[in-house]
Parts: C-alpha cells; structure tokens; sequence
C-alpha cells in the first residue's frame, strides 16, 4: 500500500479512498504463508475457497488521467504472481464537490 500511495502521488493523483476488505479470486488460497493462522490449526480449516485480507482502492480520475492512473497502479503492485489485483474502470457521471457547490472535473483536481 506504501509504494502505491507514494506512486499514484508521484504521479499527480494524491487523492484516494483506501478500505481493508475481504475478497477471493480463483484459488483457494495458500494457508501455509498466511502469517495469521497456527500451522497446528491447518488441519482444522476447511479446504473450501476462503476470503483474504485485501485493500480496495476507490480512486476518481478524468477521463485524461485515465491512462496514468492505470499505469501507476499495475507498475507499483505488478509481481506476476496471483493475487497483484484487479483495475476495473467505470464512467463517472458527474461528481460535486460538497463545500463549494462545484461540479465536473474540477472537483476532482
């Protein structure tokens, strides 16, 4: 989450929303590496597809920043392994900003 922050900071786009949850893709998981759970309790937990500790990033950009966005964010968590993420782009209708009544993509600057 440090490098991200610093990156997507780096790179002009410092504000963002960051929010531990839980999430899977397609494999199970590997419970050997998980520093939370006792190797003496392994046996104990089902082998059935689990969720992990995960952090969403919920980040509003314009459709110029687009492309910089995307880039920063795979170059600061691209290992090639499983579980680097997942980028879902979505259009944005409109956005307000509370405090002054602005509206469009000068309230996301």
């Amino acid at each position: 989450m440090s490098e991200t922050k610093l990156a997507l900071s780096e790179a002009g786009l410092p504000s963002f929303t960051a929010m531990p949850v839980l999430g899977r893709g397609k494999g199970n998981g590997d419970l050997e590496k998980a520093p939370f759970v006792d190797p003496a309790h392994l046996e104990l937990i089902s082998e059935m597809p689990r969720l992990k500790s995960k952090r969403m990033i919920t980040l509003v950009v314009t459709d110029e920043k687009k492309a910089i966005a995307v880039e920063t964010i795979i170059k600061a968590n691209q290992t090639g392994r499983s579980g680097d993420g997942k980028i879902i782009v979505i259009d944005t209708i409109d956005s307000f900003r509370v405090r002054t009544g602005e509206s469009g993509d000068i309230t996301l600057d």
